[in-house]
């Protein structure tokens, strides 16, 4: 069974596809902590509707980054989780908590990693006249949106797309390879081999798509 811990910060919609997901299939997974660092966060509204235990260690109130996140590594110690999900958690985590958590810690990232780390990724991939971005399910590592990675999401970006419009595409994939990457840790259908995933079968798409097509 695995436990998860999610961390959060704002709306909390991947926290929503993992809930339904949780829901799915509950013999194998189970929401059991949710944190927040954003008092005002939407997603402790859904994690408390759900009857979730939910805590808010607002960062501000902390005056260093360890102390922080020792309450948080408390609260899910104390929780049993054994996988702890990033879903839009808007805090960078200390190489101390990463390694203490290793391989037990992933997160979704809204671009093709490793191209566009970092923020603004929509804004970025509209002035660089890229035709594809996407999204990428990765275990954490200290350096910044880096780590193996589980799976990705392309979305073609079309010449009327806004960084809004095209936000809610990647948004979209990202409520589905969320879920999908949960799942295949759940059931070992994964391991990790010098930092490089190795799928228990092959995975791979046979189709090749073009932006424009023509």
């Amino acid at each position: 069974m695995l436990n998860l811990g999610i961390l959060i910060s704002g709306r909390g919609s991947n926290l929503k596809a993992i809930i339904k997901l949780s829901k799915e299939i509950p013999n194998e997974i189970k929401v059991v902590a949710v944190v927040s660092n954003n008092p005002d966060s939407l997603g402790v509204k859904i994690s408390k509707n759900k009857k979730i235990p939910t805590e808010i260690f607002n960062h501000r109130e902390f005056s260093t980054r360890e102390k922080f996140e020792k309450e948080i590594d408390n609260f899910f110690q104390r929780k049993k989780v054994n996988l702890i999900c990033n879903a839009g958690f808007m805090r960078i985590l200390t190489e101390s908590f990463v390694n203490k958590w290793f391989n037990k810690i992933i997160n979704i990232h809204p671009s093709l990693l490793p191209s566009s780390p970092g923020l603004n990724t929509h804004s970025r991939a509209i002035k660089d006249g890229v035709k594809f971005t996407g999204c990428t399910v990765h275990f954490v590592r200290s350096k910044i949106d880096t780590g193996p990675i589980i799976n990705q999401a392309v979305v073609p970006i079309e010449t009327s797309d806004t960084e809004e419009s095209l936000n809610k595409k990647v948004l979209k994939a990202e409520h589905l390879i969320y879920p999908m990457a949960i799942k295949m840790i759940a059931r070992k259908k994964i391991s990790i081999n010098k930092e490089k995933i190795i799928y228990e079968k092959s995975f791979s798409p046979k189709k090749v798509l073009f932006n424009p097509e023509n």
